[in-house]
């Protein structure tokens, strides 16, 4: 499958080992990726707060140049805040030809047209992958099930809300996808009250208290649950559980310590690749005690 894409600022800055896990993973799964290196930033939501023209513009560019990527099956990110503001400018563009003319005047100079297609998407890695790839192929193609492995999912508010903009009318589960993968790669889905919700790194510059109490109660309840560890598609949920967790046990005032996994980590585990390889050493809370699961599984 040949897909244009786009792996979001985050995973080429903050999170490196999150772009270089997808590089990885990619060929495993039969994934050419097409890699949109002179995309812009999607916004994050924050642009279309004060100029909704500029971040429609913004992201018309970036479909239109995967639009051009021949014999895609569409575009495809790593980043469900991309894929909630890049769903909500689509669907402003799709709606009023006037406007997405407005907007694609915009991008003459550079010689690109965004162009309304009911037969082109733009995709997170989770939805591709369950939509299609489909579990059983992952299934036939993992080589070390995560056996043993309590896994809480995190999907990042982005990537489940609002569910008219984001597909939950033709895909309904879109919502349990994560659970449904970590299962096919043999672990344990863990159930948990913080999985569905926000992370708080949307109001981190506005309010830092609300914000790591926010995460760290999310931690804490996938502690209490029993999890080994969290998986996110989410590089900016993942900077809030991660990055910043030692900061949000003192909000919770308890100890938390629990590794946060990129999505193209959890899979790369199971398809073989080690720990290094996917750059989990990159992370702020270390994922020894998942190393040694796996490390253990291995021997097995």
């Amino acid at each position: 499958m040949r897909v244009a894409y786009w792996p979001g600022c985050v995973s080429r800055g903050f999170t490196p080992e999150l772009h270089g896990s997808m590089e990885l993973v990619a060929p495993l799964l039969d994934i050419e990726l097409i890699e949109l290196d002179r995309a812009n930033c999607c916004g994050a939501g924050v642009i279309a707060e004060h100029n909704q023209e500029l971040v429609d513009t913004l992201n018309a560019r970036t479909f239109a140049m995967a639009q051009r990527v021949a014999g895609s099956a569409g575009m495809m990110n790593i980043c469900s805040t991309c894929q909630g503001a890049q769903s909500e400018c689509q669907q402003r563009l799709d709606a009023d030809d006037d406007y997405r003319r407005l907007i694609n005047q915009h991008l003459r100079p550079e010689g690109l047209e965004y162009k309304r297609g009911d037969d082109w998407t733009n995709k997170n890695l989770l939805w591709l992958l369950v939509e299609e790839i489909g579990l059983e192929k992952l299934r036939e193609r993992v080589v070390r099930p995560l056996e043993g492995l309590r896994v809480a999912p995190f999907y990042g508010c982005y990537i489940v809300r609002p569910t008219g903009r984001l597909g939950y009318g033709e895909f309904p589960d879109r919502d349990r996808y994560l659970e449904w993968v970590i299962d096919a790669v043999g672990a344990t889905p863990v159930e948990y009250a913080g999985s569905h919700k926000c992370c708080g790194f949307p109001v981190i510059t506005m309010n830092k208290a609300t914000s790591l109490r926010q995460a760290g109660r999310h931690l804490a309840d996938a502690i209490d649950a029993d999890a080994d560890c969290l998986v996110t598609p989410c590089p900016l949920c993942h900077l809030n559980l991660d990055l910043q967790q030692p900061d949000a046990a003192k909000f919770v005032e308890r100890p938390l310590d629990i590794p946060v996994l990129h999505f193209p980590q959890m899979i790369g585990l199971a398809l073989g690749l080690e720990p290094k390889e996917l750059g989990m050493g990159k992370h702020v809370v270390r994922t020894r005690d998942v190393e040694r699961k796996v490390a253990a599984l291995a021997a097995v």
